[in-house]
């Protein structure tokens, strides 16, 4: 199984988009998505995916916390233990 991280990655590259092209992350994941481009609403948008993908909570104000997306993976990885 992926872990969380390439798990993440992957639904970055699947689902969002800055000037038609995906959005390329690294592999340490420490981009913010406002960093490359992505708006608020589509980082929210995209929160619901990842509710999706991992069944765990994620609120706006959760959203708004994450600095990068290693943030994102360590709130998943948290709230799936």
């Amino acid at each position: 199984m992926a872990s969380t991280a390439e798990r993440v990655r992957q639904l970055v590259a699947e689902n969002l988009e800055v000037d038609g092209q995906a959005v390329a992350v690294p592999a340490d994941l420490g981009v913010s998505l406002t960093e490359v481009g992505v708006s608020s609403m589509e980082f929210v948008a995209f929160a619901k995916v990842i509710v999706a993908e991992f069944d765990v909570p994620l609120t706006p104000d959760d959203c708004a916390g994450f600095s990068t997306l290693k943030d994102l993976a360590a709130h998943i990885d948290a709230q799936a233990a």
